[in-house]
């Protein structure tokens, strides 16, 4: 937003109680473990934003390399939604719109039995993650067209998607259609492919906070139309590449329908939120990522 105050970024980590001191904050720049918008910082009289996207890493979650950056955001998603009950441990996952694996990572550090990582490219899952006994690759598969047969024809326990350039409306079907009657689903809803291109920013990113809650509103209801209710929703900790905020919904047969002030919520708090709902008020240097607007 033009206008708006700019700080020395060690001085903003102090504000905004990141930081003890400006010592120590400068402490954690050189440690690597603060980012700003995804993106490591490296001086601390860097000018940002007092809106900015900044996040301090734990020194544990710093020397985590996920094999995509999108392993952080499900990481949180997990963090936010396991104390109402979400569990990885021991269930069969499908991870929609694989690609290099950063979700698939997250799924297998977090106890998933097997996780069979869906793409509709080819040879982008890490290798590491490729040669894994626990990993059921299936490449060159549009996942709006996915069948029981083609994950191996036992469904789903829990279903995690990342999916660009395509509604999560269009793909729910098949999602469903791969899933156990009591399977949980956490989904990523990006606003910028659910609001329609009319209603796109400069750089195709969704500013609107009432656009973003129309998003998720969207995705509920389609969820809803095929017998799933909504859970939880919690904005990603971290924001997409080109700045967009993104949420994760949690999706179950049988559950409520959208709770809008939940909703409310959620997008109010935005990213900053999350990564507060997530962690502890008191964690704000050591055990966890803390992102305050």
């Amino acid at each position: 937003m033009a206008g708006q105050p700019r700080r020395r970024l060690d001085a903003e980590l102090v504000r905004r109680g990141l930081a003890r001191s400006r010592e120590q904050a400068v402490e954690l720049i050189a440690a690597g473990r603060v980012t700003i918008g995804g993106q490591a910082a490296a001086k601390p009289a860097t000018q940002v934003e007092t809106s900015a996207a900044i996040v301090v890493v734990s020194a544990q979650d710093a020397e985590i390399e996920y094999a995509s950056r999108g392993g952080h955001k499900l990481a949180g998603a997990l963090a936010a939604f396991g104390p109402q009950g979400l569990s990885v441990q021991g269930r069969r996952c499908l991870d929609a719109g694989a690609s290099t694996g950063g979700f698939t990572d997250v799924l297998l550090r977090a106890g998933a039995r097997q996780v069979v990582a869906v793409d509709v490219g080819y040879g982008q899952l890490a290798w590491r993650l490729r040669t894994d006994p626990r990993v059921v690759v299936v490449d060159r598969t549009n996942v709006r067209d996915l069948t029981l047969e083609q994950i191996g024809g036992e469904a789903a326990e829990l279903i995690v998607g990342d999916l660009s350039f395509i509604s999560l409306t269009l793909v729910l079907p098949a999602l469903v259609r791969c899933a156990r009657p009591d399977a949980d689903l956490a989904l990523m809803v990006k606003p910028q492919f659910e609001v329609g291109r009319e209603r796109l920013g400069a750089g195709g990113v969704v500013r609107d906070p009432a656009l973003h809650a129309d998003a998720v509103r969207t995705v509920a209801a389609a969820a809803w139309a095929l017998g799933l209710g909504v859970l939880g929703v919690t904005a990603s900790p971290l924001p997409g590449p080109s700045g967009n905020v993104e949420y994760f919904v949690w999706l179950r047969a049988g559950a409520v329908p959208l709770d809008e002030e939940q909703l409310a919520h959620a997008v109010a708090e935005g990213p900053a939120g999350a990564a507060a709902s997530v962690y502890p008020r008191g964690d704000r240097h050591g055990d966890g990522h803390r992102e305050r607007a």
